[in-house]
């Protein structure tokens, strides 16, 4: 099942964070992951899931509230959202990808990468995976491994010469079998918060 086939919505186009067509490129052989049936961003294991980069249209489809089970999101405006997603989009160096259920026109996964821009390694990029989330309900259809692959796959499909991501120590062993390591005297993620602005 072809993403083409989801880029409209109710007859309108609906705008893509980042162009679908990439999604096509990822070859899942490149990962060390196994998955149990064969799975990958262009065939997700079933006929009513799509795997497709974060769309303008997303807000009515339960983005903030799948957003929601991983951490606090907030009276996120449909405004707000907007204008989040046109600077994003703008900005580049984002690509939030989802899957979704078109059975119910819900998203059921979702993960971030973002690209960070460096002087070092030849004026490189830098991949950070984030915000990686699955429906509760959708468990056991090896999502969360999905999503992961899938955007790991991006973001050296983008020419990333390295990926990153923070992650709590019950879930080191999970992006072990994808492929993560922990660096050698570099195992400790470190941050500092502040308040948010009112």
């Amino acid at each position: 099942m072809g993403m083409e086939k989801y880029n409209n919505v109710d007859g309108n186009p609906s705008e893509y964070l980042y162009p679908p067509e990439i999604l096509k490129r990822l070859n899942f052989d490149k990962s060390p992951a196994t998955f149990k049936p064969k799975i990958s961003a262009a065939s997700p294991g079933e006929d009513w899931m799509v795997v497709r980069p974060l769309q303008r249209s997303d807000f009515d489809k339960g983005f903030l509230q799948l957003l929601g089970q991983l951490t606090s999101v907030g009276n996120v405006t449909r405004k707000q959202f907007d204008e989040r997603f046109t600077s994003m989009k703008q900005s580049g160096g984002y690509y939030v990808t989802v899957i979704e259920d078109t059975r119910i026109s819900k998203l059921i996964g979702a993960a971030t990468l973002t690209i960070e821009q460096k002087f070092i390694h030849n004026c490189s990029v830098r991949g950070r995976l984030e915000d990686v989330v699955v429906n509760d309900t959708y468990r056991g259809k090896q999502l969360g491994k999905l999503i992961v692959v899938t955007v790991s796959l991006l973001a050296q499909e983008l020419g990333c010469y390295k990926m990153s991501l923070d992650c709590k120590d019950k879930l080191i062993k999970f992006y072990e079998t994808l492929g993560y390591k922990l660096e050698p005297g570099n195992s400790n993620a470190m941050n500092m918060r502040f308040e948010e602005p009112s």
